[in-house]
């Protein structure tokens, strides 16, 4: 049975996604560079003041692991805003988690010891790292919302197949008979549901070139060039409401594919690089997502590192 949290009295629960933190544990950085640690803080520490989350979701990257010689205590300090404050917090992990000497296994064992952290152990026998969910309860105590947390891996393991990794079938799977298994206690009814994890899949371009999405896409979809079907799981089992994955760090907008809004978040440590310049095309910050008791909507916005919501453009497809 996964971990229970309640919605507040007024009926509400607020999540923070913050996304590709990419942490550097202090002392590995290098000294001659600004140090972009205490500026992704100060980002966390602003938006949690603001929006005075339930739940904050670290949606992968949460360590730049390759950069640094202690990825552990990097995926600590990226945490601490959450951890300090007591905040309830679960992470997901992407591709720069795996490229360091810490297995993801190992770092999500980490996440698992810490007080306030509200993942779940791995399902046995099944692939990949931080794959868990967690129940919302009403103010009755009865299940109210579900929030799925997925490893979308890191790089494709076949070598005729480069890029991106997928969501496995057998996590895929595992999310299907989940989902029923909530449903069928639920009286048959699906709990409203949402999906966290790292790298988009292709549907996430779908919604761009063919719907009116809201946000930015100032970069290439990084989906994997594998569709695994992972959204047609989604789309059958129709308790999912909205997909949230971090990974490109210029795209941020949200859109409505066959009934499931796919959302990237925004990107809390950078934006972009230009011919290896910092040149941010827009703020940072993190995507904001409230949900209601017995609702089977959502609302969602962006929360700049200055406080303020973001203005974001409307984007029509080209016909």
């Amino acid at each position: 049975m996964s971990r229970k949290l309640s919605f507040r009295d007024d009926g509400t629960f607020v999540i923070v996604q913050f996304s590709d933190v990419e942490f550097i544990a202090d002392g590995d950085h290098d000294p001659d560079t600004p140090d972009i640690n205490a500026e992704t803080r100060r980002t966390m520490e602003t938006v949690i003041a603001v929006e005075r989350p339930d739940l904050i979701v670290f949606a992968g990257d949460v360590t730049a692991s390759a950069r640094g010689n202690d990825p552990l205590a990097s995926f600590r300090q990226a945490v601490a805003p959450a951890e300090e404050r007591g905040i309830p917090w679960a992470a997901v992990f992407g591709n720069h988690d795996s490229e360091g000497a810490v297995a993801r296994s190992r770092m999500h064992e980490e996440q698992l010891a810490h007080q306030h952290n509200v993942a779940e152990a791995d399902p046995p026998d099944l692939s990949g790292a931080g794959n868990f969910s967690i129940t919302l309860v009403d103010r009755s105590g009865s299940p109210a919302a579900e929030l799925y947390f997925l490893d979308s891996g890191d790089y494709s393991a076949l070598p005729s197949i480069g890029g991106y990794d997928w969501i496995r079938r057998d996590r895929i799977r595992w999310y299907t008979e989940l989902s029923r298994a909530r449903a069928e206690a639920n009286g048959g009814v699906s709990l409203p549901s949402l999906a966290f994890f790292h790298i988009p899949f292709p549907e996430y371009r779908e919604v761009w070139e063919q719907q009116i999405c809201e946000g930015h896409c100032y970069e290439g979809v990084s989906a994997p060039r594998i569709n695994s079907g992972m959204f047609a799981a989604m789309a059958e089992r129709g308790d999912i409401m909205g997909a949230f994955v971090g990974h490109d760090h210029a795209n941020d907008y949200s859109g409505t594919l066959h009934g499931i809004r796919l959302c990237y978040g925004r990107s809390t440590r950078y934006v972009s690089y230009v011919d290896g310049v910092r040149q941010d095309r827009f703020p940072t910050g993190a995507r904001v997502i409230r949900l209601k008791a017995g609702e089977r909507s959502f609302e969602t916005w962006i929360r700049q590192n200055d406080g303020s919501v973001a203005e974001l453009p409307v984007h029509h497809p080209e016909r």
